[in-house]
């Protein structure tokens, strides 16, 4: 099955830009809902969670203004604006109404992906889990410490790249080489060293973890949940 980069909800009551978004948006490996009005949107988000809605401001009926003021605070959903008008007083009230970006037409398409791709940048680094507790641990990652029976241990960088990656795909395996990727090191002994280390300062019995697990064959994985 194909693996999209996010779904996205493309809101223009104009058929040749809503299509030529369309068009652009999976091109670049996005899957994509249309709606030509601002009633229509609120229908498909009332049952489809998007990762974001690029939105037009002047379409018959409800605006794209007043869609944003009636659901951004139901939804939590980011916003990219589109509008045939670019003074700043638009733009402005466009952000201040909960717009996270606003992009004037005509534009470029490769502006418009980059635009999209920061937002969902910024949103998934806002939604990662920096702090979680599970049996008698706390990792904070905020803090770099790890606490434990009242006792607490310092993480170091490189522990604290790897537990930011697990704590936030909790139950999933990362190899050997997943994890020399993310820390960029390709010493499997090392890997393993550090994974040691880690268990000494998470678990009851590092010799026989509970959540720091080895899956023979495949690597590790963080049981959190």
């Amino acid at each position: 099955m194909k693996k999209f980069e996010a779904h996205i909800l493309v809101v223009d009551d104009d058929d040749g830009i809503r299509n030529l978004v369309k068009r652009y948006l999976s091109e670049n490996n996005f899957l994509v809902t249309t709606s030509e009005s601002a009633e229509d949107a609120e229908e498909k988000i009332s049952y489809i969670k998007f990762d974001l809605i690029v939105l037009d401001i002047m379409m018959p009926g409800k605006s794209g203004l007043e869609f944003t003021i009636a659901n951004k605070n139901k939804i939590n959903t980011p916003i990219l604006l589109l509008t045939a008008k670019a003074e700043p007083e638009e733009r402005i009230d466009g952000l201040e109404k909960g717009a996270d970006d606003y992009l004037p037409k005509p534009f470029e398409p490769k502006e418009l992906i980059l635009r999209i791709k920061n937002i969902l940048n910024k949103t998934k680094s806002d939604n990662l889990k920096r702090v979680i507790e599970f049996g008698n641990i706390k990792i904070d990652l905020n803090k770099s410490f790890i606490y434990k029976d009242k006792k607490q241990f310092k993480i170091n960088n490189t522990e604290k790249i790897i537990l930011e990656k697990m704590i936030n795909s909790p139950g999933q395996t990362f190899s050997r080489e997943n994890i020399g990727k993310i820390i960029n090191l390709d010493k499997e002994r090392s890997i393993d060293v550090i994974i040691t280390r880690l268990r000494k300062k998470i678990e009851q019995d590092p010799k026989n973890p509970k959540f720091l697990q080895t899956i023979r064959g495949s690597g590790y994985v963080l049981w959190i949940e």
